[in-house]
């Protein structure tokens, strides 16, 4: 009999705030994060807009402790998403005479990004180094100068398993360690992944979620040769329009989200309140192509069905889906396809939002963030909309939530994210029933 798995703490750091409270209230009034770039000069991009994470300082208590030097924005989110996750968890400070927790037992499983360039430093190093008579790059003066201005540290922080190292350390979590990096689905499939662990009883206490930032000059480039960025530069609250005739791209955002995971008995043990139960997990890859899904989207109707064979569900017992909807042309249409192949008839019910409308695309920490989002939904019996939704398109034509908040019965909730590459992972969260 495998372990049934709770979540008992949230915390996430967002363009539209670093509260739960304070960001579930501006995403259900229909408020947007996104606006013009200040983390660099982006006038001469063809997209000058991101949903940004603004004024973030890391708290004092991490400063203090001296183990989180040179760290990268990603890794600050989500040491403050994970504290606040573990404060509401009511878990006990590593060194509290009170820290009565296995560390052996605390795993941590995330779905983390790289980190930027120490961006200046190397752009120096490179043209500095440029040899105008061979039309090369001089590697000897490159790696000269590299010695003298780049930082080691900073250099180290960039790699993806370095938010998982710093959240160990922090929480004395000496369990099973893991970082995904599967695109956009990262943070969706670490929670997943996370839930086996405890399921099979490797663990009883799991720190997982996601944290990324990409709001950077290669980044954006990045993404701009893929031609998959909105270059709405006059309107950016308006940029991110999913499922409507006239999207254009998605918006490049960063944040980090991050929820604590106990085993049902763990979880009783110790008194904690108990505000979701996660039920549910399919993941799937299309074998496709690189950047795109296949377009009858059957990787995703691979993930969403098992997902439900998981949790012992049919389509019907679903009473919200929170859409990857990431407002490009081809996610938006094969989503709502593959949503329509599982689904039958009952797909014109169900409600479907995207809150990558007003918060943008946090890449590998959007499915922590939306996974947070459920369960809010769940507690509260609020849908957050779909913003900017003003045109139908004939092949996006169920229920999207448009524009405005909506009450509803939710007791159980369905989270897609489908990334580049073909990855595609849903989760099941559903109300917690006190049964054994």
């Amino acid at each position: 009999m495998r372990n049934r798995v709770v979540i008992t703490g949230m915390g996430w750091v967002t363009p539209l705030g670093q509260t739960l409270q304070d960001v579930w209230q501006r995403l259900t009034s229909g408020e947007s994060g996104i606006a013009p770039i200040t983390l660099f000069d982006a006038r001469t991009f063809p997209t000058t807009f991101a949903a940004e994470v603004k004024n973030f300082q890391l708290p004092e208590r991490f400063v203090r402790s001296g183990r989180h030097r040179e760290i990268s924005r990603a890794t600050g989110f989500s040491l403050e998403a994970a504290r606040q996750a573990w404060m509401q968890a009511g878990l006990p400070e590593a060194d509290s005479p009170a820290a009565d927790i296995d560390p052996y037992q605390v795993g941590i499983y995330l779905g983390s990004g790289d980190a930027a360039l120490d961006f200046v430093p190397f752009t120096d190093t490179a043209i500095s180094s440029w040899n105008d008579a061979t039309s090369c790059l001089d590697t000897t003066k490159w790696g000269t100068r590299a010695l003298g201005v780049f930082n080691a540290l900073r250099e180290i922080e960039q790699e993806p398993c370095m938010p998982a190292n710093h959240l160990s350390m922090e929480f004395n979590a000496r369990g099973p360690a893991f970082n995904c990096l599967t695109a956009c689905a990262a943070s969706t499939q670490a929670l997943g992944e996370a839930a086996e662990i405890i399921r099979r009883g490797d663990a009883q206490v799991m720190i997982s979620g996601g944290a990324h930032s990409m709001i950077h000059p290669f980044g954006v480039t990045g993404f701009n040769r893929l031609t998959a960025l909105s270059t709405l530069n006059d309107n950016p609250s308006r940029a991110c329009r999913p499922f409507d005739a006239t999207r254009g791209g998605f918006v490049i955002g960063e944040g980090a989200g991050m929820l604590i995971l106990e085993s049902l008995d763990h979880a009783r043990t110790r008194g904690a309140g108990i505000l979701a139960e996660i039920v549910g997990y399919g993941s799937s890859a299309d074998a496709y192509r690189v950047t795109d899904q296949h377009p009858e989207g059957r990787g995703a109707v691979v993930a969403i069905r098992e997902a439900l064979r998981d949790a012992g569900m049919k389509p019907e017992d679903i009473d919200y889906i929170n859409a990857h909807g990431t407002g490009t042309k081809e996610n938006d249409s094969t989503e709502t396809q593959a949503i329509k192949t599982v689904f039958g008839p009952y797909a014109r019910q169900v409600p479907i939002s995207s809150i990558k409308s007003m918060m943008g695309h946090l890449i590998a920490a959007a499915g922590a963030v939306e996974a947070i989002t459920c369960v809010l939904a769940i507690r509260d019996g609020v849908l957050p909309p779909t913003a900017n939704y003003a045109v139908p398109d004939p092949e996006c034509d169920l229920d999207y939530v448009p524009n405005k908040a909506r009450p509803a019965k939710v007791d159980v909730a369905m989270s897609n994210s489908f990334g580049f590459g073909g990855q595609n992972d849903t989760l099941i969260v559903r109300r917690f029933v006190n049964s054994s």
